[in-house]
Order: C-alpha cells, then structure tokens, then sequence
C-alpha cells in the first residue's frame, strides 16, 4: 500500500470509528432504557434512509469535474478539519472538557428513562426508536460525505469503503457485545489525529482544484501531515503555557449560531413535526460544514480565492492555503481562550 493510500485508509477509518462511536453510545442509551426493539426500528430506519441517501447522491459526485471537486471538497474538509483540530488542541491544553463517552451515555441514559412512552406507527416506543434513527442517520451522513469525498477524489472508492466498513463494524460489534459505551477508546485522541488528517487532505485538495500544482505531486501529503501535527502540538505546548501562568482561565464562545446538538434527548420529543425535522436537518448541515466559526470560513475562502487568482498570474501558489491555515489557528485559538 502506498503513502497516499495508507493515509486515506487511516484517515477514513480513524474519522469512521469516531462517528460510530458516538451514534452506538446513543443506540445504546436508548436500547437500555427505553426498549431495544423500537431502537433497532430506528437503527434500521435510519440505515434504510441513509442508503437512499447514498445511492441517489453517489454517483452523481462523479459527475462533478475533477477540479471543481477538489475546490468544493478540500473547502468543506478544511472547514470541517479546523473544527475538529481546533477543539482538540484546547481539550489536550485544558481549555476543554475531555469528550467523556461514559458520561454522555449516563446523560442520554437519564433523558431517555424521563421521557414519556408513546405508540406511533405500529412502533412500541416511539421516542427510542427517534432517538436511534438521528443518531444513525446524521453520523451516518458524516461517514458517508467522508467516503465519498476521500474515495471519488482520489479514485479508491473501494478502499474509502472498506476502511469505513472496517471501522463501523469493529466499533458496532464491540459496543453491543459489552452492552456499554466504548469509554476505553481513545476518543479525544483520535479526534486530534482526524483534524490534522482532513486539514491536511483539504489544503491539498482545495489547492489543488484552485489550480496549484504541489511539489513532487501526491507525495506532498506525506509532508503536509506531520507539518500539520507538529504545528497543532506546538499549539497545544503554547496554550498550556499561556494556562499555566493564568489563574482562572476562561474559553470565551463565539457569539455565532450554536452548535447543533443532534443528540439531544429532550428535543426529540419537543416536536416530532416536519418542519422541526427540516430545522434539525439544518442546524446539522450548519455544524457539520461551518460550525461556531464565521471567520475561519471567511478566511478559508479568502485563501483559496487568493491561490487562484495568484495561479491565473501564472504564480504556482501552492503555499497560500498553508499559509492561511497557519495565521488561522492561532488566530481562532487565542481568541477563545482568554
């Protein structure tokens, strides 16, 4: 397997793993509580819709030039990738909570012996079999963007597949064999290694569907991957020292739209309507590819405009979205963390 290839498998089946984690702990919660048949209903449901999903929308991302794919989807794993690592470097420095599995169990575990029972549709439990369904079907949709993207772009759609497949299965028969969350996983870890990988895929990607050529081609990843981990880490080293000599730190929240919470048990029951279903809908599309960051996007897009129109005066500016991430990090990091 070369570089390139063992990058992708690691980087599909490391963000998999993540996402099946969470969407199991909740499955989990439900099943423990409520009753294990509606929420394998919602499994299944959520499984079912999700495939339908795949299908219509698969092919068709084929279809997309090659450029025009690159522009599009290194854009959204950049944007997505700066959340991921950015969180990460202020859980590993102590400006954030660890993500705690087990504690994210007992919650839903709570919510869901609150709730009331009710009969929908021929299902038994009908708040079980909702709380399931969301789960599955919004990580769901984020194993299936990350397959997609990876596989089409770098034409590996079977070995994104596998890599997903792999990760999914191992987390899901694991989580139901010990009836429990997976709290041993290495969660906040993984997330960490995921943002660096999707950051580094997406300035490869979004500089190269802007037009920039890398040096010595795919290879390039195998540079800008440890660049990007080692910049992150020295993040991490400057924040907890910029803790350290604070007494009473504080992480200041942008004020921008919330992040979307899909899994919050009491908001399934509040309105089980349509139009709250298409509000959730949107509020995870908005977490998912913008998040709590207006600006980072703001400046993700001003560095992908500014690689073009360097590329079209004939500047190979393959250092422009590097460039960018590296003002970006910092900038995001220390405006939180005060």
């Amino acid at each position: 397997m070369t570089g390139s290839n063992l990058a992708l498998f690691i980087s599909v089946f490391l963000a998999c793993a993540v996402e099946a984690v969470e969407a199991t702990t909740i499955v989990l919660a439900a099943g423990t509580a409520r009753d294990w048949k509606s929420a394998l209903q919602g499994t299944g449901a959520g499984i079912v819709l999700l495939g339908a999903i795949i299908a219509v929308l698969g092919p068709n991302i084929s279809l997309i030039p090659r450029h025009g794919l690159q522009l599009f989807v290194g854009g959204l794993l950049l944007v997505f990738g700066l959340q991921w690592v950015r969180k990460a470097v202020l859980r590993a420095s102590g400006y954030k909570a660890l993500h705690d599995e087990e504690k994210i169990f007992q919650e839903e575990l709570a919510a869901a012996k609150k709730a009331k029972a009710g009969k929908r549709f021929g299902v038994a439990d009908w708040y079980g079999f909702t709380l399931s369904f969301k789960a599955v079907l919004l990580e769901g949709l984020e194993v299936a963007f990350i397959v997609l993207t990876f596989g089409t772009i770098q034409h590996k759609i079977v070995l994104a597949s596998i890599s997903a497949a792999a990760a999914v299965l191992i987390v899901v028969a694991a989580g139901f064999a010990l009836r429990k969350p997976l709290a041993r996983v290495p969660e906040n870890t993984m997330k960490f290694i995921v943002g660096i990988m999707l950051v580094s895929f997406g300035i490869f990607w979004a500089s190269e569907g802007a037009g920039a050529i890398w040096p010595h081609g795919d290879t390039a990843l195998l540079a800008i991957i440890p660049a990007v981990g080692l910049f992150a880490l020295a993040l991490v080293r400057a924040l907890s020292m910029k803790k350290a000599n604070t007494h009473s730190p504080k992480v200041k929240t942008p004020a921008t739209q919330p992040e979307f919470n899909e899994l919050d048990a009491e908001a399934v029951l509040a309105d089980s309507g349509l139009i709250k279903l298409i509000k959730d809908f949107g509020y995870f599309w908005f977490d998912f590819l913008i998040g709590d960051d207006l600006i980072g996007f703001a400046i993700v897009l001003a560095s992908m405009e500014a690689t073009n129109l360097l590329v079209h005066s004939k500047t190979n500016a393959w250092w422009t979205l590097p460039i960018g991430v590296a003002l970006l990090l910092p900038l995001n990091l220390f405006r939180v963390a005060k």
